[in-house]
């Protein structure tokens, strides 16, 4: 008893976490941190895979702004006059927003969050929070009056999501400055009817009691929020206390019951009537044991345990089907402390899979309009993924790194039947060996020392009715390709210390950078695996393949990171393309795609020129350095006509050069595939 006692409050939260699990949480918050702590050191090559777009910008904005990351935040701070002013300008923002803030904080009440309201210049306006976060709230400066803008507070969901007018969830490590890392803040804009930006409502708590419901119940809070403005414009009159209340309620996603001490349903929302079939039916006053049938056990016993429920994985047969469901279950406390209720909060699993999926920045961004070449073979290669993407057939993409394996897999899902089903990337290079099953087909609780309460999905049923990306498939251990397999064909999954088969839908799009056919030489890869995987096989064109290409990616590149960095630039050197034309290109797209953003970040002038070219690549070579292979008078010839149509010489020129005929061009760049 002693011993249970001792255990500290975060080790507590960690056992109750969401359905990733607290290792997951913790093994990204340190995956965010080594990114954030080499981006302040100087280092901008930053992980996209960890590290989201988003976020990343928000770390430059930061930085320009000489945010120091290792100080305490120094808001502006309104006080007296000020103070009062900035809460009477906004009176009936704040009017109509408490409710909307207090329905959600009673949701969130006991769990160390603390929700705040912030203004259009992102002062705070109102904070709602657990009294053992007020230490927090004085530490970060979360207090009433406080400017939250990024020039004061760095990155975080109140600035940020100002910024981008869109709702947003920054993860512990995340947050450029080192004293919010702690926490992990889910905020949403709030628009006034004009459509004109008002505000941010926004929900903060330390990071390791995370919770995928946050960032929606945010949004959900938002759009009653702006409701409410829209109704008091129309009607000029403010709603009724209940009316807040099922405003919010009925703008929650997930299913919501309502129960008193005794076990009757005093509300319910619209999408728990849908979800259970009991629309049409009265269901208030009514036990909730009666509109659920019997063997509805596990379900029954937890929300009668008197404990609180975080995220269980339960069961639950109703009247209209069967599903499974995360459990969310909250008592409802009198001013005495007596629980006098229960909040029962239920989501379907398939939705909290997708919900997961895109706070952990695992999300399909790119579709093939987003693929940029002109090269005819490369062209082909799009072709080809734009054909196999209409079919539900396993392909296998093959190339070296940066050829942009992850992008084709992208579009591909973003073009198949499955783009709105969730899209699940793993790299298994990337995980430890006996934690990779463990990653893949998930876990039962007591399965190994450390295993989640509750178990642990895997990537393949947190990809069910959508793709799941296996990049580096190599790289698999031998011992645990015979599973990958069983569940590639027999479309189930056996979590690990469980007896329960589970069937998953599921299209599996796999990478590698190997030779497959030799690892399978090598008994290093299962044969059977290999044709499982290789239904389509899609091989990536190498940049040194596709010199053609490097002009208009090049112009791609400098557009792109030229708005993100807001640098004018108003002319490339046609030298940095005669060296980016002269390169090997090892690292590919990828390769290219850094040397450009080093170089934007040392530009003092509109032109991009030559002496920005990392060093390596401005130094002229010859076609033997860049290929191993070259050894053809053929391939140099080759590579010398690609080059000149890359610089967009004309073709007298290029035959004068090469000291030949116009005809004899034509026929060379017909027999190497040119345009």
């Amino acid at each position: 008893m002693m011993a249970e006692k001792q255990k500290s409050p975060k080790r507590q939260l960690l056992k109750e976490m969401n359905l990733m699990g607290a290792e997951y949480y913790e093994r990204f918050y340190q995956q965010t941190f080594l990114e954030w702590r080499r981006f302040i050191s100087g280092d901008p090559k930053v992980d996209p895979a960890i590290i989201p777009q988003e976020v990343l910008d928000s770390w430059w904005r930061c930085a320009r702004l000489g945010v120091d990351p290792l100080s305490r935040p120094n808001n502006k701070v309104l006080a007296g006059d000020e103070l009062e002013d900035l809460l009477e300008r906004n009176r009936e923002f704040i009017d109509v927003s408490r409710p909307f803030m207090t329905n959600l904080y009673r949701f969130l009440e006991g769990s160390g969050f603390m929700v705040s309201l912030l203004d259009k210049d992102v002062y705070v306006l109102e904070v709602l929070g657990d009294p053992e976060e007020d230490k927090l709230v004085r530490t970060a400066r979360g207090f009433v009056g406080a400017c939250w803008h990024e020039r004061y507070a760095g990155n975080q969901a109140g600035g940020t999501v100002a910024y981008y007018k869109k709702p947003l969830q920054v993860f512990g490590s995340q947050h450029y400055i080192r004293l919010y890392q702690g926490a992990t803040g889910s905020g949403a804009p709030i628009f006034d009817p004009d459509g004109e930006f008002a505000g941010v409502i926004a929900i903060f708590g330390r990071y390791y009691r995370a919770n995928p419901h946050t960032l929606g119940m945010a949004v959900a809070a938002a759009g009653a929020i702006e409701n409410e403005l829209r109704i008091r414009r129309a009607l000029a009159e403010s709603r009724v206390a209940a009316s807040y209340q099922r405003t919010v309620i009925s703008s929650i996603q997930e299913a919501l019951i309502a129960v008193d001490s005794a076990g009757q349903v005093t509300l319910i929302n619209d999408n728990a009537r849908k979800k259970f079939g009991l629309a049409g039916i009265r269901v208030e006053g009514r036990p909730i044991r009666d509109l659920f049938s019997r063997d509805n056990t596990q379900f029954f016993n937890l929300i009668e345990s008197g404990e609180t429920t975080t995220d269980t994985e339960v069961r639950i047969s109703s009247r209209s089907q069967a599903g499974d469901y995360t459990l969310t279950c909250n008592p409802i406390l009198a001013a005495d402390q007596q629980m006098i209720g229960k909040i029962i909060l239920l989501n379907e699993i398939q939705r909290a899979k997708s919900m997961v999926t895109k706070m952990m920045g695992a999300s399909a961004n790119f579709r093939f309009e987003d693929i940029y070449g002109q090269n005819a073979r490369f062209l082909m290669t799009v072709d080809q993924a734009r054909m196999v993407s209409r079919s539900n057939s396993n392909v296998l993409l093959l190339g070296k790194s940066g050829t942009g394996k992850d992008i084709f897999a992208q579009a591909i899902h973003n073009e198949s039947e499955r783009r709105n089903g969730p899209y699940v990337a793993i790299n298994c290079g990337a995980i430890p060996r006996d934690l990779i099953a463990s990653e893949l087909f998930g876990h039962e609780e007591g399965a190994f020392t450390g295993s989640r309460r509750g178990g642990n999905q895997g990537k393949f049923e947190l990809a069910d009715g959508g793709t799941l990306f296996l990049d580096e498939i190599a790289e698999t251990p031998l011992e645990l390709q015979t599973a990958l397999l069983r569940v590639i064909e027999d479309k189930t999954v056996l979590r690990i210390g469980g007896t329960r088969v589970r069937p998953v839908d599921v299209r599996i799009i796999a990478a590698t950078n190997k030779d497959l056919r030799e690892e399978v030489r090598k008994s290093n890869f299962r044969e059977d695996l290999y044709y499982r995987a290789n239904v389509f096989a899609i091989e990536m064109v190498p940049l040194r393949e596709r010199l053609d290409d490097i002009p208009l990616l090049t112009e791609n590149f400098v557009k792109r990171y030229a708005s993100a960095m807001k640098k004018r630039i108003t002319q490339v050197d046609k030298r940095v393309i005669e060296a980016f034309m002269n390169y090997s290109w090892p690292g590919n797209v990828r390769e290219l795609q850094n040397a450009i953003e080093r170089m934007i970040n040392f530009l003092k002038t509109p032109e991009l020129t030559l002496d920005l070219v990392p060093e390596h690549i401005r130094r002229p070579v010859l076609a033997t350095e860049y290929r191993e292979d070259v050894e053809a008078p053929q391939e140099a010839e080759r590579l010398m006509i690609l080059r000149m149509l890359g610089a967009k010489m004309r073709k007298n020129r290029i035959a004068e050069k090469m000291n030949i005929s116009r005809a004899t061009l034509y026929r060379k760049m017909k027999q190497y595939n040119m345009k």
